[in-house]
C-alpha cells in the first residue's frame, strides 16, 4: 500500500511559479510510474506529466515547455515544477502512483489569478 501527500499548492498571479510536492509513505525506488493528473470545475480529470521509474517523462501539450516533473528517490517524493503559471493552469492537481494498483492523493489546490 502507497500513502500519497500533495503539498505546495496556492495562489499565484499568472506568470508565476509553483512547486508542488507529493510525498510518498514508502520507498518509491520499485514504483514503476507515477504522476500528475488536475481537474478543474466542471471538467474531467486530465494528465498533466508522467514520469517512470528511469526517468522517461512524458507532458501534456498544455504544459510542454513550462512544468518539469522529476522524483527524488532517496526522499521518496516527486515534484511538479509549474513555471509561467495561466489561469487555464488553475485546478485541483492530484498525484498518483503505479505498484500494482493506482494510488492516489488527497489534491492539491492550484489557483492561478488573471
Amino acid at each position: 500500500q502507497v500513502q500519497l501527500v500533495e503539498s505546495g499548492g496556492g495562489l499565484v498571479q499568472a506568470g508565476g511559479s509553483l512547486r508542488l510536492s507529493c510525498a510518498a509513505s514508502r520507498s518509491i525506488f520499485s514504483i514503476n510510474g507515477m504522476g500528475w493528473y488536475r481537474q478543474a470545475p466542471g471538467k474531467q480529470r486530465e494528465l498533466v506529466a508522467f514520469i517512470t521509474r528511469g526517468g522517461g517523462t512524458n507532458y501534456a501539450d498544455s504544459v510542454k515547455g513550462r512544468f518539469t516533473i522529476s522524483r527524488d528517490n532517496a526522499k521518496n517524493t516527486m515534484y511538479l515544477q509549474m513555471n509561467s503559471l495561466k489561469p487555464e493552469d488553475t485546478a485541483v492537481y492530484y498525484c498518483h502512483a503505479d505498484y500494482y494498483i493506482r494510488y492516489w492523493g488527497q489534491g492539491t489546490q492550484v489557483t492561478v489569478s488573471s
